[in-house]
C-alpha cells in the first residue's frame, strides 16, 4: 500500500500558485505516493479560496491529518505563499500527530522563508526553482523517504 501524503498550499493567498501545486502533487504521485491535496488543486476555486462554513472546512482538513497520521504518512507542505492555515496544519501535524513534515519553499527575490518553518530543524526545507522544476524530484524523492523512514509503516 502507497505511503499517504497529505499536500498543503495556500488557497486564500495562493491562486496565482495553482499550477505549480499541482505539478508537485503530479511528481509526488509519480515516486508512487497516495495524495491527498484536498482543494489546494482546484483551478475553478476564486481567488478568495473556498466558500463554505468555515467550521466545516476545519474539521474536514483537520480529519484528513488524521487520516495521513493513521497511515503513517508524511505532511508536504508549499510554504512559498504565507499561509496562517498551512502554518496551522503544519503546527498540527508535528504536534499534535507526530506526522512527518516537509516544506517546499521556491525562491523570490525579495522574499525569505519564514524562520518558524527554517528554524525548525525537525522540518525537511528544501529551496527550489519553479524555473527549474526538474531539479525538484530527486530533491523531493529523498526527503519523502526519509520523512517516511521516521516512522516505520509497520510500527
Amino acid at each position: 500500500m502507497a505511503r499517504p501524503v497529505y499536500f498543503s498550499g495556500s488557497i486564500s493567498g495562493g491562486r496565482d500558485d495553482v499550477e505549480i501545486y499541482i505539478r508537485i502533487v503530479e511528481l509526488v504521485r509519480s515516486l508512487g505516493y497516495e495524495v491527498n491535496a484536498g482543494q489546494v488543486t482546484n483551478r475553478d476555486l476564486p481567488s478568495g479560496g473556498e466558500a463554505g462554513d468555515a467550521g466545516y472546512i476545519f474539521g474536514r482538513d483537520m480529519a484528513w491529518l488524521e487520516a495521513v497520521a493513521s497511515g503513517r504518512g508524511i505532511l508536504l507542505a508549499e510554504v512559498s505563499t504565507p499561509s496562517l492555515g498551512v502554518g496551522y496544519e503544519i503546527a498540527a501535524a508535528r504536534y499534535l500527530h507526530r506526522i512527518p513534515v516537509v516544506c517546499l519553499y521556491s525562491e523570490r527575490p525579495g522574499r525569505r522563508c519564514s524562520a518558524m518553518i527554517e528554524g525548525d530543524r525537525e522540518i525537511r526545507l528544501i529551496r527550489y526553482s519553479p524555473d527549474d522544476f526538474e531539479s525538484l524530484l530527486p530533491l523531493l524523492s529523498s526527503a519523502l523517504e526519509g520523512a517516511a523512514g521516521e516512522r516505520p509503516a509497520g510500527e
